[in-house]
């Protein structure tokens, strides 16, 4: 099967929004900062507001297909440029979709924003595949992309996972764990990762070719 990785937009959010609040039901992170009454229905709905209102107009998402069906996203977002009025828009609507949990979301995520990088950098924000295509390659094929423009521009990826299993899949693709915390008040215990900028996959190509078949300059 091959898959192929484009970048959305507007009208991929709703699709998009199906397959990460499924792949993230059970995940810990979302069970302890989301209410848990309606919880599938309240995933889906914040999901959807990231995406539409800050993930597609300021970050970059990536979609995986194959034939007509969407299997995978990846949302990736810069460091900086998203605007103040953005985070005063979402942030009150976030809350709310959150429930009895969004005290718990916040605080949350006061402990973590102290712990991520000063310098520029990009941030993979959420990866989910659908639950039947799952451990078959694609949550790493549909990363390939992004890691590839990420060392293209010379930039670090950050994420933070609460899946100890997840520590081992992006260690695979040459992420480190630079921290462990703890998240107050029994949350869960949340990995953070950083992946330092390498060779893309052109470089690779290249340096495979010999010096023979390398003579055409690469237009990146």
């Amino acid at each position: 099967m091959t898959l192929h990785v484009r970048a959305a937009g507007p009208d991929d959010v709703p699709a998009a929004a199906e397959v990460l609040a499924a792949a993230f039901t059970d995940y810990p992170w979302t069970r302890w900062t989301v209410d848990a009454d309606g919880h599938g229905e309240r995933l889906r709905a914040l999901h959807y507001l990231y995406l539409s209102a800050v993930a597609v107009p300021f970050g970059r998402v990536d979609v995986g297909e194959a034939g007509q069906e969407l299997l995978g996203v990846a949302v990736w977002m810069p460091s900086t440029g998203i605007p103040d009025e953005v985070w005063q828009r979402v942030g009150p609507a976030a809350a709310e979709l959150a429930g009895h949990r969004a005290a718990a979301a916040a605080a949350a995520e006061e402990v973590l924003a102290g712990r991520r990088p000063s310098e520029r950098h990009l941030t993979l924000a959420s990866l989910g595949v659908v639950q039947h295509r799952q451990r078959q390659g694609l949550g790493a094929a549909l990363l390939a992309p992004g890691l590839d423009r990420a060392d293209r521009d010379g930039l670090p990826v950050w994420l933070e996972t609460s899946g100890e299993p997840n520590v081992r899949f992006y260690r695979r693709l040459r992420f480190a764990v630079v921290g462990v915390v703890d998240l107050p008040g029994g949350g869960p215990r949340t990995w953070l990762m950083l992946r330092g900028p390498g060779t893309t996959a052109a470089d690779r190509a290249a340096t495979a070719a010999g010096p023979e078949d390398n003579w055409q300059e690469r237009v990146r």
